[in-house]
């Protein structure tokens, strides 16, 4: 038997690579002579470039940038097969990097993906992956945009240093110093929502709050967002509200779209292309995923129904080890997968379950494995 394990990590206890160990240990107790491979999924969140790093034997790269409030950080990014390189916005511009008491996406900026991106650039890759999850940000992209050559200008013809607050004086936009070198890449957005650029699902409206924006620079920021849309679709023709992902990461998404010919893709499915998941599937008899909760959420993007739906197309059976159920879990069967277990073995509190997440997935993994062993002879 052989065996595929392609989990994603369990929030707060357990690494993907971790579930891996602990499966095979647990297979070769019950099947003895067994084949078994690993590698390690996410979904375009936290974790997809180590994910990406040591499935395809890649490197970390650490730049130095600004963080969403201008301070300089190291931040690192991943590359691999000489030209590829995977990078997430919320390293250089994510909500963690500021204080509580300073979040406030009007003074926030992307700038420090933009330069992600012209490092990547400078050395030397031109297909680059772009995760836009957990972003501090709301400034329409602008300030990504700036790192890489675009001006961003008021009324009177001055330069806009690109955050959230200068939405609403954007009066034209000068691209003729963008960094050539985009228009011979690939850029790919990991993006999992399809939110416009605005009106009431869009990036304000739906965003800012988390970011620690009040009512009042809610309604400022879509005022501003409003104005953004607009002058990009008098200078380019692209209107940003009928573009899936556009409001994505304070309006990132639609910038990587209009400025650099970005593709948005799934978080999950540009994860499972950047590893070959479908060569790894070859001679497979049986996947096991899984993740920290399952529920109805699991079904829209995330890596169990991403990890199914590859398997099953190639007729690869798929069984779930997973935490704990919740509402909706039955309907990841739809998506690949056959059948659902969890590491919960009896009533017991969500902070036990993390300080013993390891024997208890030990555990789980070894009845599973003896199940499907009795399935085998019968």
């Amino acid at each position: 038997m052989k065996f595929l394990f392609a989990s994603d990590s369990f929030k707060g206890s357990l690494s993907s690579e971790q579930t891996s160990m602990l499966l095979e240990k647990a297979a070769f107790e019950v099947f003895g002579d067994c084949d078994c491979s690993s590698v390690a999924v996410a979904d375009g969140g936290e974790g997809t470039v180590d994910a990406v790093v040591r499935a395809e034997n890649g490197k970390i790269v650490t730049a130095e940038v600004h963080d969403p409030l201008m301070n300089r950080i190291n931040a690192a990014y991943g590359v691999f097969d000489g030209s590829k390189a995977v990078i997430e916005m919320a390293a250089a511009s994510g909500l963690p990097l500021v204080p509580k008491q300073l979040r406030n996406p009007l003074n926030t900026t992307t700038f420090g993906t933009g330069e992600l991106i012209l490092h990547a650039l400078n050395n030397g890759y031109s297909d680059i992956s772009v995760a836009i999850g957990g972003s501090a940000t709301n400034d329409g992209g602008m300030g990504c945009m700036r790192a890489l050559g675009v001006k961003f200008l008021d009324s009177r013809g001055h330069e806009l240093q690109g955050y959230g607050s200068e939405l609403e004086k954007v009066a034209r936009i000068d691209v003729s110093g963008i960094d050539k070198r985009l228009s011979e890449s690939k850029i790919t957005v990991m993006c999992d929502v399809k939110n416009p650029l605005c009106g009431e699902n869009g990036a304000a409206y739906n965003f800012a709050a988390q970011k620690g924006a009040t009512e009042d620079i809610i309604k400022q920021l879509e005022t501003g967002m409003v104005n953004f849309r607009d002058i990009i679709k008098r200078e380019f023709g692209i209107d940003c509200d009928k573009v899936e992902g556009a409001g994505a990461a304070g309006g990132l998404g639609a910038a990587l779209k209009v400025f650099c010919g970005g593709e948005m893709k799934s978080g999950i499915e540009t994860v499972l292309d950047l590893i070959h998941f479908e060569s790894r599937l070859d001679g497979v008899g049986l996947v096991v995923t899984g993740e920290g909760q399952t529920d109805w959420q699991s079904c829209f993007g995330k890596v169990m129904s991403g990890v199914g739906i590859r398997a099953k197309a190639k007729g690869v059976p798929v069984v779930g080890l997973c935490g704990s159920l919740g509402r909706g879990a039955m309907d990841i069967f739809d998506f690949g997968i056959n059948s659902l277990m969890t590491t919960v073995n009896a009533p017991m509190t969500l902070e036990y379950a993390i300080n013993n997440a390891e024997q208890l997935y030990f555990e789980a993994a070894v009845r599973m494995f003896r199940l499907i062993k009795l399935g085998m002879q019968i």
